[in-house]
């Protein structure tokens, strides 16, 4: 079994991504759905585990030669007939499988030509699926990697109290206070540096993840052509159909008994028609594939959608809400974060450098990140200070005033913290025990 993704395993890294530059809608496509669908262009092309993709029998022919029919019925059409699409029949012992019986002139055939491009459909999908974060990898250029790289495990620079840099392995080094310092200093620079010029990173990850949806979109669509239609329905007829008589509703998209004619000169000159019997081997595996393919789409689509209206909450409420800021950023980097931060990020921040913002606090350790954004909003409030409300301004100032015993006050300041979504996470409570 091992031996039909040997191609394919060594051209696969699944190994987690240590830098994050998109959300997980993004993953499912370029990452989830490239996999599914490699795999299933190596399924279709094993014969491991079906054998002959098509054997026919010409009865009465023995001047054929078994490989010449098989190929030619394989390469050119099979068809079945309509009117022997019956189950009844079927039942009664009239037609030996579903659609093949008795030709007549007016009879309506149904032409099966799909099977011989299903390799190539797979594998063309599975690279439309990768060209968006293609593209978007492309446009990204590795900035959030060359800003943080190095800093994910920086966790550990706040308990190992010594000047230099310490390395365990060559893939593993621990920075010190100072380097750590220097690198959140180079960030806060290059991040204030490219501040509303680099505008466009924002709208061309939302363009990239359009892509994705259009792709997903075309591709349905594709598919339903390339099954002449009957795959919109694919999924409902598998749920509805029974598949305990001798005919299931996956029989009519997949046939696995096929008809095929094949003409040849005879020894007097005249042209001879041979009427082959051809068993589809390979449709048992497409059945299967296109009918997973039919639920994964429907789930794709579901996370592509949520994934939308997610981008376009973070899209209008960055700028409006401050409790929506800290739970976001909570999210990102676990731990305490400042309410007048977040005033000062929602006032002065654009979406693109809020987002470019957000996937930096993705790629860092809380402690690294909590003292960035101090370090920016020290430079940032300068132009918010006018604009803050008076009411965030009088909660400021609650916060940093003591309590002096006061219990109204240290009522305020605890609902307060109650009604903030800033959490102290696991790292921290520990650092602090210890």
């Amino acid at each position: 079994m091992l031996k039909s993704f040997e191609a394919v395993a060594s051209q696969l890294k699944f190994k987690s991504k240590v830098f994050s530059i998109d959300n997980l809608a993004f993953k499912f496509h370029y990452r989830a759905t490239f996999i599914i669908l490699l795999v299933c262009t190596v399924l279709v092309t094993s014969r491991q585990y079906i054998g002959e993709h098509i054997r026919c029998m010409t009865g009465g022919a023995p001047t054929i030669p078994e490989h010449v029919i098989n190929t030619f019925c394989f390469f050119t059409t099979t068809f079945t007939i309509v009117r022997h699409l019956n189950e009844t029949m079927l039942e009664k012992g009239n037609i030996p499988h579903p659609g093949i019986g008795p030709v007549y002139h007016d009879d309506e055939k149904k032409f099966h030509a799909y099977y011989q491009w299903v390799p190539f459909v797979l594998f063309g999908q599975a690279i439309m699926f990768y060209l968006p974060h293609f593209l978007w990898r492309s446009w990204e250029n590795g900035r959030i990697k060359m800003l943080v790289y190095g800093l994910q495990m920086t966790s550990l620079s706040w308990h190992i109290h010594c000047d230099n840099d310490v390395q365990f392995s060559p893939n593993l080094t621990v920075q010190s206070r100072a380097t750590v310092a220097k690198r959140v200093d180079i960030i806060r620079l290059e991040f204030l540096r490219h501040l509303r010029i680099n505008r466009w990173w924002a709208p061309k990850l939302i363009f990239c993840e359009f892509l994705c949806f259009a792709n997903l979109i075309l591709q349905i669509h594709y598919v339903n052509i390339f099954l002449n239609g009957q795959f919109l329905g694919l999924g409902i007829k598998f749920i509805k159909g029974n598949f305990e008589g001798p005919m299931d509703p996956l029989d009519v998209v997949f046939p696995k008994v096929t008809k095929c004619h094949f003409y040849k000169y005879g020894a007097s000159g005249s042209i001879q028609k041979h009427d082959a019997l051809c068993v589809m081997a390979l449709n048992v595996m497409n059945e299967k594939i296109y009918t997973f393919l039919w639920f994964w789409f429907i789930v794709l689509l579901a996370v592509t959608l949520a994934s939308f209206t997610w981008r376009f909450l973070t899209w209008i409420l960055h700028s409006r809400s401050t409790k929506f800021n800290g739970f976001i950023f909570s999210m990102a980097c676990p731990g305490r974060l400042h309410p007048m931060d977040m005033a000062v990020i929602k006032k002065t921040l654009i979406f693109s450098d809020w987002l470019f913002l957000y996937y930096i606090a993705k790629n860092l350790d809380p402690p690294v990140f909590r003292e960035l954004l101090s370090s920016l909003v020290i430079e940032l409030r300068g132009d918010v200070f006018r604009e803050v409300s008076d009411d965030e301004m009088e909660e400021v100032e609650l916060r940093r005033r003591p309590s002096d015993g006061d219990p109204v006050k240290m009522m305020m300041i605890h609902q307060m913290d109650m009604e903030s979504i800033d959490t102290v996470d696991n790292t921290e409570k520990s650092a602090k025990l210890a």
